[in-house]
Order: C-alpha cells, then sequence, then structure tokens
C-alpha cells in the first residue's frame, strides 16, 4: 500500500508536469493556426522542368553499411533533382566496399556523383563522415574555383521530394539554415513498431517545430531535409578549429548544428509547404522495424539530445530557449515516470486482488490524489486526440486510430531507450569511447513504391 501511495503521487505530479507543457505547447500552436502564422504554404503548380538553383548546391550523405538501401536513394534523388547545379557527395569508409560499388553502380555515370572513401575503418560518427566530405568539397572547390552556395545533408535511406531542393534554396535567401519536415513510412510488416515513428514525427513536425519556429528559438536540425549556408559552415569548422564544422565526438551532430548556428547569430526556419496536389513537402524514410534496432536508434538520440548536450551546449540566457531545451532534455525522466507507472499497474492490481480475497484493506485516497488522478486520465485522453489528428492528417484515420493504440508500445521503446542512454552515458564519463550505434537499413521507400507500381 505505501509503494503504490508513493508511486501514485511520483507519477502522477510528473504527468502533470508533462500535460502542463504540452498543453502549453498546444496553446501556442492554436494560437498560431488562428492567426494564420501557421499556415502550411501551397506550392504553385510545377510548369516544365525544375528551375534552375540560385548557386551550386552540395548534397552530404555519410553511408557505413548501406549496400542495400543507398543504391535506390542515389538513383531517386538525381532522377528527380536534375540540376546541373548539383552534387552528390556520398561518403563511404575504405573497409566497406560494398556500399561504394552500390554507389557506382546506382550513378550510372552521372557526373554530379562524388564518391569520397574515408580514410579509415569504419564505423566512426555520422558526424566524422560528413567532415571527411566536407573537406573533399573544399578540395573540389579549390579544383574548380567555383564556390558552394549551400549544403543539403540527408541520411541513406531517405526518399527526397522532387519540390523540396527548390524551395531549400529559396529559403536560403532569407535565412542562414532551413529544416524540411521528415515523413515516416508506415510499414505493413511493422505497424506496432515502425510504424509508430508515424504518428511521433506527424506531431512532432506538425506542432512542436512550427512552435519552435514561431519562438525564435534554435531550430534542431533532423540531419535530414536541411539546407545550410555553405558559409555557415565554414565558421563553423574555424570555431571549432578541428577537422570540420560537424562534431565528430557527439552522436547527434544535427541537434548541435542547428542550435549552433543560432548561437552564432544565424537565422533558421523550420518549412512546412505542400505540393499542387496536397502532398506535404517532405523526407520520407523507413524506420527500424523490430524491439531491438528501435531502442538502438533512440538511445542514440536520448544520448546525445538529453544528456551529452546538457554540458556541450548548456543553457541559453532566452526563457523561450530554456522551455525548449527542457523539453528536448526530458527523455531520461519521462523514461522514469512511463516506468514508475507501469510498475504502479502492476502494484495496484496486486493491491486490487488482495483486497479482493480478504488479505489486504484497500488504499486510502484522499480528494487531491483523486483531483490529481483526474486530471492526468483527462490529459491522456487529450493527448490521444492530438495524436490521431495528426497522424491522420498525413496517413488517414485508419492510421490515426493505430497511432492511439500504439502509445503503450512507443512508451515501451521510450523507457527500454531511456534506460540505456543513461547507463552509456555513465560508460562515457567513466572514460568510454562514444560508440555510434549505427541503425542497419533494409527497406527503402522508393523501393516499396517500384513494387506496387510493378505489381
Amino acid at each position: 500500500m505505501l509503494v503504490e501511495h508513493e508511486l501514485l503521487l511520483f507519477a502522477g505530479f510528473f504527468f502533470l508536469i508533462g500535460a502542463l507543457d504540452e498543453f502549453a505547447v498546444d496553446l501556442v500552436w492554436l494560437w498560431l493556426r488562428v492567426t494564420g502564422r501557421a499556415r502550411t504554404v501551397r506550392l504553385p503548380p510545377a510548369a516544365g522542368s525544375p528551375a534552375p538553383l540560385s548557386g551550386s548546391a552540395a548534397v552530404f550523405i555519410a553511408a557505413w553499411r548501406e549496400a542495400g538501401v543507398i543504391g535506390a536513394t542515389v538513383r531517386h534523388t538525381l532522377s528527380v533533382w536534375p540540376q546541373d547545379d548539383l552534387r552528390l557527395y556520398i561518403g563511404t569508409y575504405r573497409n566497406d566496399p560494398l556500399t561504394a560499388e552500390a554507389v557506382i553502380a546506382a550513378a550510372d555515370n552521372d557526373p554530379r556523383l562524388r564518391l569520397v572513401i574515408h580514410d579509415r575503418d569504419g564505423p566512426s560518427t555520422k558526424a566524422d563522415c560528413l567532415n571527411r566530405i566536407f573537406r573533399a568539397l573544399e578540395d573540389d572547390e579549390v579544383r574548380g574555383g567555383v564556390p558552394t552556395r549551400m549544403v543539403v545533408i540527408h541520411d541513406a535511406e531517405d526518399m527526397v521530394d522532387p519540390a523540396a531542393l527548390g524551395v531549400l534554396d529559396t529559403a536560403l535567401e532569407d535565412v542562414d539554415l532551413a529544416q524540411l519536415p521528415v515523413l515516416p513510412e508506415p510499414l505493413a510488416q511493422s505497424r506496432w513498431i515502425a510504424s509508430h515513428y508515424c504518428e511521433e514525427f506527424a506531431e512532432a513536425h506538425g506542432k512542436a517545430m512550427v512552435v519552435r519556429d514561431a519562438l525564435g528559438t534554435g531550430i534542431p536540425t533532423a540531419g535530414v531535409g536541411c539546407a545550410i549556408r555553405r558559409g555557415i559552415l565554414t565558421e563553423l569548422a574555424d570555431r571549432r578549429g578541428q577537422d570540420g564544422p560537424f562534431a565528430a565526438e557527439c552522436l547527434t551532430e544535427d541537434y548541435e548544428l542547428g542550435l549552433g548556428v543560432t548561437a552564432m547569430g544565424g537565422r533558421s526556419r523550420f518549412l512546412r509547404c505542400r505540393s499542387a496536389d496536397g502532398r506535404l513537402v517532405a523526407t520520407r524514410a523507413c524506420f527500424p522495424a523490430t524491439i531491438g534496432s528501435a531502442v538502438r536508434q533512440k538511445t542514440r538520440w536520448v544520448h546525445g539530445i538529453a544528456l551529452q548536450s546538457w554540458d556541450r551546449l548548456g543553457w541559453s540566457a532566452r526563457p523561450a530557449d530554456i522551455w525548449m531545451r527542457l523539453r528536448d532534455r526530458r527523455g531520461p525522466l519521462t523514461a522514469l515516470v512511463l516506468a514508475s507507472a507501469y510498475l504502479l499497474l502492476i502494484v495496484a492490481a496486486a493491491g486490487w486482488l488482495g483486497h479482493r480475497f480478504g488479505l489486504a484493506p484497500a488504499v486510502q485516497v484522499t480528494t487531491a490524489v483523486t483531483v490529481l488522478v483526474g486530471v492526468n486520465l483527462l490529459s491522456f485522453a487529450w493527448r490521444a486526440v492530438w495524436r490521431f489528428a495528426f497522424t491522420m492528417r498525413e496517413y488517414g484515420w485508419v492510421e490515426g486510430v493505430r497511432a492511439v493504440l500504439r502509445i503503450p508500445v512507443a512508451n515501451v521503446i521510450a523507457i527500454l531507450a531511456g534506460r540505456r542512454a543513461l547507463f552509456d552515458y555513465l560508460a562515457v564519463l567513466r572514460g568510454s569511447a562514444v560508440r555510434w550505434e549505427k541503425t542497419c537499413h533494409i527497406v527503402h521507400p522508393a523501393l516499396r513504391r517500384e513494387a506496387r507500381v510493378g505489381a
């Protein structure tokens, strides 16, 4: 009875804090919608071939053991982005010949492709590979005498949107960094694990990032679908004083990159726009389909964003920045509170059975605790409605219903990832090297669509 009471107070209190935080974001988003500041831009119908770019663009993709998907990424990117001013830089490792061979085969002698083979064994961190690509870009600029206007970052498993390059090119006329949404692909073979990323990104990139953009806080890039002014990367590299602009010792270099641009006084934007036919201009990708791979991926996110950034980036003096960084770093606490809540369910069930068979008295609950539980239940229902709505907007009502049913699955993955991230971080504090546990990709959105067309 004592354990049940303490767990109820602990979980209930922190659930309430989290509910108030989310409710505040909801209110800001609703205000932005009412005032028209959160309006999704509708692009005009495409007329003829894609418009030429304002300058040379370089796309960076770091790849380690991605032979299964990198070919589809290269073929699709070069086909839907036909601009002559584009250069596609694929970074591979000297001990990964299969990925390099897949890149060469997919390029089909397209002169816009640059294969960059890292002069060390993989895997290092993604940032380390990106730094090697950055040095290759510098060499090309010296040889060709043509400066690059913007750098776009993607992952090996991404399916880019045909309109994305033009949207990013236009955005960099006014800002230094631009980020497009990420739209995970729902997988029929993994409805409960891979597909739970759908609702998470639908809500995060449909609401939370829109609020961050409106508040003028730092925009943490997603590591894909983001464009940076070429000069900003040089400034970052000079400030770091090392071998490139990306933090090679960090697990979430994309997060640090976005906040780093803002810290330098650069301007950032999160872009939401749709094509004339209603398609969201976003980066599409398939996410991990097993519990183990999903936990590994989210461990890296929690470790890098919630724990590493605590001492690497510190805090900001602006209240809005403090609020957003608190939200970013709540992962371990969220895992602890969720674990406490599920433990509470087990203890409460045991207590109820004990009381049912006359082995224990009933737990005495005060009015305050009853109100606390009631408010949290209402908050859970409120959150489920929002999750359904944002998922339905991008995937339809069936996936929206699944999103609500997948909440326990997402919670379990969050608990496991939070626990593992904490132990990994403690190991690093004791002197262990930072480990980049790369996600293995075997499914690509473009291949899935080609298969459907062929069928």
